[in-house]
């Protein structure tokens, strides 16, 4: 597919994807930089995760790019701040009881 196969509503499509898609970058870096992950919740975040796998799949049979291509890699994205909870989360309290 190429770029002039995109209609005005595919590209405001991947603004609206950009957009939001770009909004967890900062968590990332941020959850990443801290080692810590304290205030994001995780019932949430799982929650999303299992939305934004839906909007997936949604785009996937709709055949929509814009919707595929912005909710995998907020997909991924969330993925990897879950991820990082549940290390340093565990991490946290392994330090714990070893300091108990």
């Amino acid at each position: 597919m190429q770029i002039d196969d995109f209609n005005s509503i595919d590209i405001l499509g991947f603004c609206a994807g950009i957009f939001t898609t770009i909004a967890f970058l900062p968590q990332v870096l941020k959850t990443w930089n801290s080692k810590s992950a304290e205030d994001v919740s995780l019932i949430m975040f799982i929650l999303f995760i299992l939305g934004v796998l839906l909007w997936c799949i949604y785009g996937f049979e709709i055949h929509s790019t814009p919707v595929i291509i912005a909710n995998v890699i907020t997909f991924i994205l969330a993925a990897i701040i879950l991820v990082l909870k549940l290390i340093f989360e565990n991490s946290y309290k392994d330090k714990n009881q070893e300091d108990s």
